[in-house]
């Protein structure tokens, strides 16, 4: 993850990006949950546990607090089971992020996330950007549509781009962007550059 970002713009709300991923979770059928996702190494049930996951990550990251939900690179360790109580939880986890990255102190100093030390004007930017890019993971994945905040994708897009031509600053959590034209929407350009294909559906999943 690149530690690039304009710290001097206002702080975003996670807010809104956390509640439509709420909204789309409620169009989540049992029998989505074996289907693919623009994500090839996740199935919807690991997709739903990674963002459980770094919903609490991200959490803990507002509070400055260190430890396993922090400190451990992502991809390094397949996502725990997802609970039962998923449908209570997610929401719940994801309204508790957004209002952690709430709070001014947040945003002040250094925390850590996937095993990033990172300036936390650019952590709860990262946040924002998993939850925008996952929520367009689960849209397209269940058949729903996607609806995003303009300035949500502006800031998304600002942090993915410039690591665009270096593959260290992308590390594992992002693949090779996906070439778009520079006229298509801001969220085609921001999902290809997150290394997806903005036509992907789960009909044309290999």
């Amino acid at each position: 993850m690149s530690s690039q970002s304009d710290t001097h713009a206002p702080l975003p709300d996670l807010g809104p990006a956390a509640d439509e991923l709420c909204r789309l979770l409620g169009g989540v059928r049992d029998e989505h949950l074996a289907g693919p996702t623009p994500c090839p190494q996740y199935a919807l049930r690991e997709l739903l546990s990674h963002v459980l996951g770094l919903s609490v990550a991200f959490q803990d990251a507002a509070h400055k607090k260190s430890g396993p939900t922090t400190d451990t690179p992502p991809g390094t360790v397949a996502p725990p089971e997802l609970p039962e109580d998923w449908r209570a939880a997610l929401p719940q986890s994801l309204a508790a992020m957004a209002a952690a990255w709430r709070e001014p102190a947040a945003w002040e100093g250094v925390t850590q996330v996937g095993g990033l030390t990172l300036p936390a004007t650019v952590t709860g930017r990262v946040g924002l950007d998993e939850l925008v890019v996952h929520g367009w993971d689960l849209a397209r994945s269940t058949g729903q549509d996607f609806r995003a905040a303009p300035g949500d994708l502006e800031i998304a897009y600002a942090f993915l781009a410039p690591s665009k031509d270096d593959p260290a600053a992308r590390g594992s959590a992002f693949g090779p962007p996906v070439d778009v034209p520079d006229e298509a929407p801001m969220l085609d350009r921001l999902i290809g550059m997150s290394g997806r294909d903005p036509g992907w559906t789960a009909g044309t999943a290999r």
